[in-house]
């Protein structure tokens, strides 16, 4: 059931007190195939920049992009379960309880099944996660406008200037897949897959519960357009949303003795808090005036075009989980302090930003193919470059 205008065509509404909508087309496997493939060959070849990067400057590609930052966390977690904190300063200490346990299980999985080392086990996880969501993200794609946007939405999302991390041993991909097919769900009034899959990505994540979010959202106004003439499946759903995010936090709440201030306590030492955005304008002021890194201005940028596709996002009428999923994501990164060159990554899963340009592109390469094709020539050779960038010479977190 469509749950607001979009600019593809509404299906017909189903009758009052139905959650299953009318029998539709699935979504054409050909297609899909298509949107995946070159969405392997963009992700291949960022790899492939990475590795020669990697072996020009005497590094180890396969342990840059599975063994680094975040990586090396999840695969302690993975080999010997919580319990390591790291203390820098009195008021600075790195819990590995800031660290959510879906991930690390999945490691721990792989590694007691398939012969994979750590990293091996992380990167197949992450690779194959990518995969999945690049489908989903078709799949939404598909359902809101066409074929061509959705595989437009897809090559975009494998050519974003920190798509490099969804090569890497990291979480992304994981949620990325859980949201984009909680998202579907919802599209298709599947509530309950809807509800299980939002539990999931908030057992992948601390942002996660922006999909548990988008669920409770389309759930509350389908409630009030049916006037609360719904089934048990969409209370289901509703109830299962939010339960793998809270579920954790409460657990780790429980272990640092405060229920439900032990979780933001751990962040909070980690330098990670919510402000509302002071911290951040505070370090693009000290940027713009002191100059820095590559990393840094180019994080800023990102935020910035961010927000400003938000703003086309909602000048779209774009479906009611989708905004509120976006905008979950985006008022956390933009919102949050500390760590400010990881703001990218953090977006990286807010795929439903990027529909305004996939039409965009759609219509360039059907009235101007070259005019496209110089577009994604462009955009593939700085996600490339960039992504070499982060993962070999800049030495900064991802």
């Amino acid at each position: 059931m469509t749950l607001v205008r979009t600019l593809a065509p509404s299906p017909v509404t189903p009758p009052a007190g139905t959650e299953r909508p009318p029998r539709r087309r699935p979504v054409p496997a050909a297609t899909m195939g298509t949107a995946l493939g070159l969405f392997m060959a963009a992700r291949l070849l960022g790899a492939a920049a990475v590795a020669l990067t990697a072996w020009a400057v005497g590094e180890h590609p396969v342990l840059l992009l599975g063994r680094s930052w975040d990586s090396i966390w999840y695969l302690r977690i993975a080999g010997h379960g919580y319990g390591r904190s790291l203390r820098f300063q009195p008021d600075v200490v790195h819990s590995d309880l800031a660290f959510f346990p879906l991930y690390p299980g999945l490691l721990r999985a792989v590694t007691e099944l398939t012969p994979l080392s750590g990293p091996g086990a992380g990167l197949l996880v992450s690779w194959t996660a990518a995969g999945v969501a690049a489908c989903g993200i078709y799949a939404i794609g598909v359902r809101l406008h066409d074929r061509a946007v959705a595989t437009a939405l897809v090559l975009l999302w494998a050519l974003l200037p920190h798509s490099v991390v969804l090569s890497m041993a990291y979480t992304e991909p994981v949620l990325t897949a859980f949201a984009a097919w909680s998202l579907y769900a919802v599209l298709t009034g599947r509530w309950v897959w809807a509800g299980a899959l939002a539990m999931g990505a908030g057992l992948a994540r601390p942002n996660g519960f922006a999909v548990a979010s988008a669920v409770l959202a389309a759930a509350a106004y389908e409630f009030f357009r049916r006037r609360g003439k719904v089934t048990h499946r969409l209370w289901t759903g509703a109830v299962l949303a939010p339960l793998g995010w809270v579920a954790y936090v409460l657990w780790v709440g429980r272990r640092q003795g405060d229920p439900l201030g032990g979780y933001f306590e751990v962040q909070r030492l980690w330098g990670s808090r919510f402000d509302f955005g002071l911290d951040a304008l505070r370090f693009v002021r000290r940027l713009l005036l002191e100059g820095g890194l590559l990393v840094f201005p180019m994080s800023m940028v990102i935020v910035a075009a961010a927000l400003l596709l938000y703003g086309l996002l909602l000048a779209d009428r774009a479906p009611v989980p989708l905004l509120v999923y976006a905008g979950v994501l985006l008022v956390v990164a933009a919102g949050g302090a500390g760590f400010f060159e990881c703001k990218p990554r953090f977006l990286l899963p807010a795929f439903p930003l990027l529909l305004p340009l996939a039409c965009a592109l759609v219509r360039t390469a059907r009235a101007r193919p070259w005019h496209a094709t110089l577009v994604v020539g462009a955009l593939a050779g700085l996600s490339f470059a960039y992504g070499a960038y982060l993962v070999v010479l800049a030495h900064k977190p991802l």
